[in-house]
Order: structure tokens, then C-alpha cells, then sequence
């Protein structure tokens, strides 16, 4: 038996560079994906069906449903904006804490890292914001990739990861296509702003499931 255990431990070593090697190669993936669509997006590729959701949105927003949606908009964005983010976030480490210190390490160390990649990679890429429609919300960032998009897929899909249920990545799913589509009704982003920060967020995601607590049974 003894013979065997310097064996059986390469083997574990073996997987974990493996998992990890999984992980970094989603997030390069999904940085690359980014990319792409930013060199697309400044080559005019995706003017036609940026411009088109854009205007159909201010359309919508003249209407008396559209008032109506715009309230439920503006409080999407507000939750899901950097402030009431990381309030929602102090809560879940705080619930955390006691029972799953370790899940709650995970989860705070994931958003605040997801967070400082956004902050990065919009510096990299200095996108102006869309200026087709009046801004419905204070911006003063740049607007490529999406924080709200990029911020919310991290947290609400780490939130999901830490549960486990098929319920709960719904609920993180729905909860994610209203924020980010919040931004685009509000004027303030882009389709293919949002859709380059859910990419990102996905990125993010694959590389720090890579030390999910719950992985290794320690939740």
C-alpha cells in the first residue's frame, strides 16, 4: 500500500494543474472573445444592430408602458451597480462568515478580483459611451466592457456556484439579462458592450471555480 501512495499523490497533483490549466485557458478564452468584439465593434461591425436596439429602446421609452419599464430599469441598474453590488456582496460574506468562512473568502476574493479586471481592461480599451440616446443614468467610466454586466455574471453566478441548484443559476441568469439589459434601455451601453462583459464575467468565473470551496467539500 505504501508503494502506491507516492503514486496516487502525482496523480492528484496531475489533476489540479489540469483544472487549473482549464481555468486559465476559459478566462484567456474569454479575454480573447473580448477582444474580438472590441476590434469589431471600433471596424463598425456591430453598428447596424447596436444602433437598431438603441433606437428601438428610445422608441419604447416614450411610451406610457415604456415609463413604466424605465422605473424597473433604473432600479436593476442601481442594484446591480457598483454600490449595490458590493452592499449586496458585505451581506453575503457577513451571512457567510460563521458557518462557511471559507466560501465567504471565495466569494469576496472572486468579485473584488472580477471587479479590478473590468476596471483594467476598460482603461485598456477607453471606449466612449453611446451618445444615440439621453442617459438615463450618472456614467462616468468608459464603456467598454460593461462593469454591470462583467460585475453581475461574477457575483450572482458565483452566489449560483456556492448554491449549487439548477434554481438558482436560473435566478442568477434572470437576474443578470434585466441588469445588463437595463443598460442598454437606460442609453448608457451598447449591446455589444453587455455582451463583451458577460463574456468576461463567464472568463472570471471559469478561472475561480477552479478553488470553489464547495469543490473540495469545504463549505
Amino acid at each position: 500500500m505504501k508503494a502506491c501512495w507516492p503514486h496516487m499523490g502525482a496523480l492528484s497533483i496531475s489533476d489540479r494543474r489540469r483544472e487549473i490549466g482549464k481555468g486559465v485557458a476559459a478566462l484567456a478564452f474569454a479575454l480573447f472573445c473580448v477582444l474580438t468584439i472590441a476590434l469589431m465593434q471600433r471596424a463598425g461591425w456591430f453598428d447596424r444592430p447596436n444602433i437598431g436596439a438603441m433606437r428601438w429602446a428610445g422608441q419604447a421609452r416614450d411610451t406610457d408602458v415604456g415609463r413604466v419599464v424605465t422605473i424597473v430599469m433604473q432600479a436593476a441598474s442601481a442594484i446591480g451597480g457598483t454600490v449595490g453590488r458590493f452592499a449586496l456582496l458585505s451581506i453575503c460574506v457577513i451571512a457567510l462568515w460563521r458557518s462557511a468562512r471559507r466560501a465567504a473568502l471565495w466569494l469576496l476574493t472572486v468579485v473584488v478580483g472580477g471587479t479590478l479586471l473590468n476596471l483594467g481592461l476598460k482603461q485598456i480599451f477607453a471606449a466612449p459611451r453611446p451618445d444615440l440616446l439621453p442617459h438615463l443614468d450618472i456614467v462616468n467610466s468608459y464603456s467598454f466592457p460593461s462593469g454591470h454586466s462583467a460585475g453581475n455574471m461574477i457575483f450572482f453566478g458565483a452566489l449560483a456556484m456556492l448554491g449549487g441548484r439548477y434554481s438558482g443559476y436560473w435566478a442568477a441568469g434572470l437576474i443578470i439579462a434585466l441588469i445588463g439589459m437595463s443598460r442598454v434601455w437606460l442609453g448608457v451601453h451598447w449591446p455589444s458592450d453587455v455582451s463583451a462583459g458577460l463574456i468576461e464575467g463567464l472568463g472570471w468565473l471559469g478561472l475561480s471555480a477552479v478553488w470553489l470551496p464547495a469543490r473540495r467539500r469545504e463549505q
